[in-house]
């Protein structure tokens, strides 16, 4: 296995000394020398990322700290991180939680029983040349068609009044399946769902107002032939030949999504097996040992009461038999949450 040489500085804001130890193991397994800070709350991590010498390639971030929590947490470090990528590890899968924390600038959302060593330095490396890229659209125009074109992250350039497209790199050709030629004949609103048109032009009415370099949010976007995709849209103002233009960078975040969704799926699953298990079970079950006992004192020759008393066993056994392949039919991933479909 190769192992990373870059100089990572991480910070990683973990209450838990277990699990910072895990995550510090998980880094030195795919990088060679990390330097690794940890915070192990709000306030020590705002007293480190606030000092003028402090500044990170990644931050890692537990949601549940002692003196802050969720998506008030999420705001504030992304304010005062200085632009490093946050990366949130937490215990809870919560699919609406992780499609807004995504959407609050947060460059990924793993959970804590999925994470390996691989997984984690993926989206590391992910996250770093993420930030690079943004970093490089407003660093200047002057490099703008190298780092257009060669960038792996679909980009896209449309103008600002009409919404056509003005330019878009190899990596949007490839991921959408649209020719460049096709591109430069549509606008923003052909790779839009038609009920999210009005949501679009919404948000684009207020992006005039506030012209700077922002993560717009997640949303729905369609490729030629005809997929529904999710994608994380980050945006910048630019003059693109004489026009008022914007360009976006579109990170598919579909599989990650329905990768959430999978999880909060199964956790469902396994709550209502759960139940049936304390609650439905316990019915025919019952029924069963109490009429054993009867059948044991029943006098020779009683064997009408018997009878029905075997009958009524029956019919229990019967209904367990059905309960418990109910269950087991709920265990059985279907092929289409396997591939996150």
């Amino acid at each position: 296995m190769t192992i990373d040489k870059t100089a990572y500085h991480i910070l990683v804001i973990e209450d838990n000394p277990g699990d910072f130890a895990l995550v510090e193991d998980f880094l030195f397994e795919q990088i060679a020398a990390p330097v690794i800070l940890r915070a192990e709350n709000y306030k020590a991590a705002a007293g480190i990322l606030c000092k003028n010498d402090c500044n990170f390639d990644i931050v890692l971030l537990d949601l549940s700290l002692p003196d802050k929590t969720g998506e008030p947490l999420i705001r504030e470090i992304i304010e005062i991180c200085a632009g490093a990528p946050v990366i949130v590890l937490t215990g809870y899968a919560d699919f609406a939680f992780g499609v807004k924390s995504l959407s609050l600038g947060v460059s990924d959302y793993i959970l804590k029983d999925q994470l390996t060593s691989l997984s984690l330095y993926k989206s590391i490396r992910y996250s770093s040349e993420r930030k690079k890229a943004v970093a490089a659209v407003e660093a200047s125009e002057k490099k703008y068609s190298e780092l257009f074109h060669l960038t792996p992250l679909p980009m896209m350039v449309f103008d600002l009044d009409t919404l056509q497209f003005l330019d878009v790199n190899d990596a949007t050709i490839k991921h959408y399946g649209f020719s460049r030629e096709e591109f430069l004949s549509m606008t923003l609103k052909d790779i839009k769902l038609p009920e999210d048109i009005p949501v679009l032009e919404r948000n684009l009415e207020n992006d005039k107002v506030i012209k700077k370099t922002n993560s717009l949010g997640i949303f729905r976007q369609k490729k030629k032939n005809g997929e529904i995709i999710n994608v994380d849209i980050q945006a910048n103002f630019i003059k693109y030949k004489g026009k008022e233009a914007k360009v976006i960078i579109a990170t598919d975040v579909t599989e990650r999504l329905n990768y959430i969704k999978a999880i909060e799926a199964q956790n469902e699953k396994l709550r209502e097996i759960s139940w049936m298990q304390s609650h439905v079970v316990r019915a025919p079950l019952a029924r069963i040992l109490g009429l054993i006992p009867l059948i044991k004192d029943l006098k020779e020759g009683n064997d009408e009461d018997k009878k029905r008393m075997l009958d009524y066993i029956f019919l229990s056994a019967n209904e367990l038999d059905d309960i418990i392949k109910t269950i087991t039919d709920k265990t059985i991933i279907p092929d289409d949450e396997k591939s996150g479909k």
